[in-house]
């Protein structure tokens, strides 16, 4: 592999960054000719409705991936903003889906419009110990305090839970895998590598979970929750997604084997993610969260997974590769 910096419409990117780059393009491509080939072969009803959803949801990973490797391109504050308009759709899906009060107005003003923006702006001004409890201790307090003086009491409980939770699902949780930009690792600058780290393999385990239940899946982890998780689909995709986290270890700061351990994390917290968000869906009465990403829902069902596993990941780099 080459070491000298490669330099790019006025960017300098490190080798490795590039190869995680075009190895992902080569991935989507492979996927594309495959969804292509399958729907010139395909003849059955439902193998050909189940190849459609798969290739709109290749030509959104387009879309997706796009996005995502252009807010590491361009790097800065950019990726930081991406995780955070993210937090803010996701959010409002969440709040969408569950029932709100007049009394909830003004507290859903400060979610969006204080307390979102302000954690966000602590890792901009890389301010880790405000990062850490602006929203488990202060906005933990301040939603129950303000939603109060609304004097509206109907379900005030589950309201006010409503929102903490969403404050801590879907900014909280989520702003970990920008967080990792601020980590000072050993020998390690090239921390953007561990968001495409972390994304890939969360992102990765799911796509493979997916085909591996399609094709050979049998026995139903819950199905009351989540109808297509299977047994099957969990091993197959959670070894896949390990192993390519333990083979993606040369643009990481850990060798192969913690690479490996770590996906393993990553894979089981993104499981448990997506089976809680499942959960809540259908304690809703709904299929997706949304319908902003066709073939995928919303984006809070794009995400599900990286909720429970960027803050796994995060402390556990954190913990033993920082001084």
């Amino acid at each position: 592999m080459p070491t000298e910096p490669i330099h790019i419409l006025g960017r300098t990117l490190q080798p490795d960054t590039v190869l995680l780059m075009g190895g992902l393009v080569g991935l989507l491509t492979l996927a594309s000719l495959i969804g292509f080939i399958l729907g010139r072969t395909l003849r059955g009803e439902g193998a050909r409705k189940t190849l459609q959803n798969l290739n709109a949801r290749t030509r959104a990973w387009w879309g997706m991936c796009a996005i995502f490797c252009l807010a590491l391109f361009i790097g800065g504050v950019v990726p930081t903003l991406m995780f955070a308009l993210m937090s803010f759709l996701g959010l409002r899906e969440f709040i969408t889906l569950t029932p709100s009060r007049q009394g909830d107005h003004r507290t859903l003003f400060w979610a969006f419009f204080v307390i979102l923006p302000a954690h966000y702006w602590t890792l901009h001004a890389h301010w880790y110990g405000l990062f850490a409890i602006l929203i488990p201790v202060y906005a933990f307090l301040l939603v129950p305090i303000r939603s109060a003086l609304a004097g509206d009491t109907e379900r005030y409980l589950e309201r006010t839970a409503k929102i903490q939770w969403g404050l801590m699902v879907c900014v909280y949780c989520v702003s970990h895998a920008p967080a990792l930009l601020l980590l000072e690792i050993p020998e390690y600058t090239r921390n953007a590598n561990l968001i495409f780290f972390l994304v890939f393999v969360a992102q990765f385990s799911d796509v493979m979970q997916y085909v591996w239940g399609k094709t050979l899946g049998r026995h139903k982890i819950a199905p009351n929750l989540s109808p297509n998780k299977t047994v099957e689909g969990l091993v197959g995709g959670g070894l896949s997604a390990t192993a390519a986290g333990a083979g993606l270890w040369w643009c990481t700061p850990f060798n192969w084997w913690q690479a490996g351990l770590l996906s393993a994390a990553i894979v089981a917290m993104g499981f448990f993610g997506g089976l809680v968000m499942s959960a809540i869906k259908r304690d809703r009465g709904v299929k997706d969260f949304g319908d902003s990403i066709p073939g995928h829902g919303g984006i809070m069902d794009r995400i599900d997974s990286l909720c429970f596993a960027a803050p796994i990941f995060f402390h556990c780099v954190r913990y033993w590769w920082t001084p």
